[in-house]
């Protein structure tokens, strides 16, 4: 992943979700998976603060994300999940899914370059994130 200027953008994640991504991470269906390997990259270069230190507009476990692909115009509306509570149907995008990975962190008006399954390239801008509900 990376964004229109070829790096990839800041990332901001809470010490909650820090937390329960490493937990899972380290379990061993999960472990050393290359959606895994991928998540733990992003992790790694992620600032990390306290949950009530989180600023507006930043991209969370359980966050619902509007986003527009700057390259064909088309509108999405995901929710960022864990692999168990992930639904296509419903908009529920896991954490290990690429655009998962690639979204953890994101704030409002930032983009980010992705490969869909099949080749077609996006450009994803956070248009709008709205808190998970506690």
């Amino acid at each position: 992943m990376s964004t229109a200027s070829g790096l990839p953008p800041s990332i901001t994640v809470s010490s909650h979700d820090m937390d329960r991504l490493e937990a899972m991470l380290d379990g061993p269906t999960v472990a050393k998976t290359p959606a895994a390997l991928a998540l733990a990259d992003e992790l790694n270069r992620a600032t990390v603060v306290a949950p009530e230190q989180m600023p507006e507009g930043v991209v969370m476990m359980h966050s619902r994300v509007e986003c527009e692909d700057e390259l064909h115009g088309d509108k999405h509306e995901l929710t960022l999940v864990y692999p168990r509570e992930a639904d296509v149907d419903q908009g529920k995008v896991s954490i290990l899914a690429p655009v998962g990975t690639a979204l953890l962190g994101l704030a409002v008006g930032q983009s980010m370059d992705w490969d869909a399954p099949g080749g077609r390239k996006l450009r994803l801008r956070v248009k709008a994130v709205h808190a998970p509900k506690i």
